[in-house]
């Protein structure tokens, strides 16, 4: 652990909680351990590489290239057999050595394959030795199931050959004096069991002495005897020297592989080390991706900068209890390197300055934090916080007593690369006195270059905040008609802290509240109520400053809105006042063709049409020349000539296309009320007056009569007889 992040700092953060959430997240016990373990990193070399990797790592669940599975056994045990001289491993321990391996290079494999996705990862894989031997001799010795395979030796291949054979002939063996005893009665129903993984006969107590093999135990009730067959147990005898020819042939192969591993011992630790290490890593990823946690800028400068920055524990509460959490938005720089928060109680100050603290030390412990990506932090040597009441009761200390312990190891740590944090600063003893402390501890911070927030309800401290040039005083929001906490912090103006109204609204008598008042001095009453006054007052120019922001930035949106439309049409009309230009000329052409063709169908004067046409050509080349006065180009012009003549035929034909898709819908629905008109024509009945035509015709009659869909059709100077299913109707007659 850093000597200069203590664990009283990390405690006083709950950073314990954050890393139990994380550990959540892992698969290995190993994983587990080492994130429990976590503490800020000194090194910013090695801060900044982890999280890079853990920022790569989370990047992985939003692109294709999913990294691979690196769930592993944990392998100590085997590491420590393997460095014991004449140990030798078990099957399923060598399975799990080869599945770590083959882990360890598809990753390899994988990260330089995506080098260009995960440079930090790849990096990190590269130290790895790349080495299959391991697993390769494994899967020689070992098969799938866990057992060494029957070609690992030929001695071994021979055995159990001879331990099936052997078997056969106990099954057979087995199966002659069973069907024999059988035949003579001597059995019972059952006929056989097993005892001791070997097949008996089950005998009827009173033939026992007819079977001749060995007694190996009888029933409860004593009415059947089992034994195994003579002949059977000569086989058996034999197979059970077999099987133990084959266990000294395993151990033998076993002692030759571990042999053969043991050499890699340093290999298969650093494999494990890697494995662990990543798991750590996709736990971090797994744990921002649930906080919305990412990787904000990294300044050199002096600087830091959290925006709309949420409590991890508060935000994670908060979610699973379906309640919205409130960021803080906060800068400490140069110019503003301490700010003093004062406000009411319960109105989130500590909150706000636990918020800042385990966000720093998060980052510093390669954990990504739920921050707005133009954040900015910085890393810092040092972090000291005094949070909470730390009253001592093994050490006989007073809160105060404590407090002062801990200023004076402050006082002796603080320098211009730490961040200090105090909630309640300058309580626990007299306010006026206390209160004086507080201030020159606040001075010796200030003259140490120190950045630092700190939450007050001493008066003297905003007072001085206000006169140092680069402290500043800030307040959490209040609601001044419901007085309930808004938990939003307002940088730049100290905060009332609301003592009377909130133990009104508590339910204190007024008549106690009063009295209390006219206790206190004047001259304080009036600054609380100034301040109460100027907050109430700044609360309202807020709002109404949003209102106007957001009205300004609908405007905005509105007017771009508008201007981009107006641009795109700009740009349709001159295409398709291009495109009317260039159909009008193709008209003009295909007319001058059609005059010229007419002409010769007329005469068939092939002479005339052939000189025609050329001088019409020359007298069209003589404008096209005037207007393209033919000019010496360089390649570059050409070039760009090329290219405006593409995008212009690209343009042409995006407009041809949206006018052909126009066109196309305007005849969809020109058809579809062609179709409706057809249909109401068809469906219409025909009457006495109505003025109708033949299909064919031209001519308009009226209708005299209608006699069973045979309708007379008066023409004035003679009449004709028609089905009216021929008819068109003109005009309805009028009613």
């Amino acid at each position: 652990m850093s000597s200069k992040i203590t664990h009283k700092t990390l405690k006083d953060l709950e950073f314990d909680v954050v890393l139990n959430s994380i550990a959540a997240y892992c698969h290995s016990d190993l994983g587990r351990k080492t994130v429990l373990e976590i503490t800020p990193i000194q090194n910013k070399l090695k801060l900044t590489d982890q999280l890079q990797q853990t920022n790569e790592y989370l990047a992985s669940f939003e692109n294709e290239n999913r990294i691979p599975n690196h769930q592993f056994d944990e392998i100590t045990k085997e590491i420590h057999l393997l460095g014991i001289e004449n140990s030798f491993l078990e099957p399923n321990a060598f399975q799990k050595i080869a599945k770590i391996s083959e882990s360890v290079i598809e990753l390899r494999s994988f990260f330089k394959k995506f080098a260009e996705y995960f440079p930090t990862l790849f990096g990190a894989s590269q130290k790895i030795e790349d080495t299959k031997i391991i697993h390769e001799s494994i899967h020689k010795i070992i098969n799938r199931f866990g057992e060494v395979s029957d070609d690992a030796s030929n001695e071994l291949k021979s055995i159990r050959k001879e331990i099936s054979k052997a078997k056969g002939e106990i099954g057979n063996s087995f199966t002659k004096a069973l069907n024999h005893y059988a035949a003579s009665d001597y059995l019972d129903e059952i006929r056989e069991s097993v005892i001791d993984n070997q097949r008996v006969l089950a005998v009827q107590a009173m033939h026992r002495k007819k079977v001749k093999g060995a007694l190996l135990g009888n029933s409860k009730t004593g009415s059947i005897v089992y034994i195994a067959p003579e002949a059977t147990l000569k086989l058996n005898r034999k197979l059970q020297d077999l099987i133990y020819e084959e266990q000294q042939e395993v151990v033998r192969i076993l002692k030759l592989l571990t042999n053969q591993i043991r050499p890699y011992n340093g290999v298969l630790e650093y494999y494990q080390n890697y494995l662990s290490h990543l798991d750590v890593v996709a736990a971090k990823a797994n744990y921002a991706q649930k906080i919305d946690g990412l990787l904000p800028k990294i300044s050199n400068e002096k600087k830091v900068l959290l925006r709309n920055a949420y409590h991890p524990i508060l935000l994670e509460s908060n979610t699973k209890k379906n309640i919205d959490t409130v960021p803080q938005t906060l800068e400490l720089n140069q110019n503003q390197q301490i700010i003093v928060i004062s406000g009411p109680n319960a109105g989130g100050k500590s909150i706000t300055l636990k918020t800042i603290g385990l966000l720093q030390v998060m980052m510093q412990s390669a954990i990504l934090i739920p921050v707005h990506e133009r954040s900015e932090v910085y890393f810092f040597d040092t972090i000291l916080t005094d949070i909470g009441d730390n009253q001592s009761i093994e050490n006989q200390m007073s809160t105060y007593s404590y407090r002062l312990k801990n200023m004076r190891n402050f006082l002796r740590k603080c320098n211009e690369n730490t961040l200090f944090l105090i909630d309640e600063f300058g309580t626990g003893s007299d306010p006026e006195l206390g209160g004086a402390l507080a201030e020159i501890f606040l001075e010796e911070f200030y003259n140490k270059n120190a950045f630092g927030v700190i939450t007050t309800h001493y008066s003297n401290l905003k007072v001085l905040a206000n006169e140092l040039e680069n402290v500043t005083n800030a307040n959490m929001q209040f609601d001044e008609r419901t007085l309930e906490p808004l938990f939003k912090l307002f940088i730049g103006q100290a905060g009332s802290s609301f003592t009377f109204e909130v133990a009104q609204k508590n339910g204190i008598p007024f008549r106690l509240i009063n009295r209390a008042k006219k206790k206190v001095e004047r001259g304080k009453i009036r600054l609380d109520k100034t301040i109460s006054k100027l907050q109430k007052e700044r609360n309202k120019l807020q709002r109404t400053s949003e209102n106007l922001e957001k009205e300004q930035n609908r405007a905005k949106t509105h007017t771009e809105n508008l201007s981009e439309k107006e641009q795109k049409i700009q740009q349709k009309l001159e295409s398709f006042q291009e495109l009317y230009d260039n159909n009008q000329k193709m008209l003009s052409i295909g007319r001058k063709v059609n005059e010229m063709s007419n002409r010769y169908f007329q005469t068939n004067n092939k002479k005339k049409l052939l000189a025609d046409f050329m001088k019409w050509i020359l007298i069209e080349k003589t404008k096209y020349t005037k207007l393209n006065k033919p000019q010496k180009k360089t390649k570059v012009q050409k070039k760009k000539e090329v290219e405006a003549k593409k995008t212009i035929e690209k343009k042409l034909n995006e407009t041809k296309n949206e006018v052909l898709v126009e066109v196309k819908k305007i005849r969809k629905k020109k058809a579809a009320i062609e179709k409706k008109e057809e249909k109401a024509k068809a469906d219409y009945k025909f009457k006495i007056n109505d003025r109708v035509r033949l299909p064919d015709g031209k001519s308009v009659g009226t209708i005299d009569k209608i006699e069973k869909n045979i309708a007379t059709i008066n023409y004035g100077l003679f009449t004709t007889k028609t089905n009216t299913n021929q008819l068109e109707l003109v005009e309805a007659a009028k009613k």
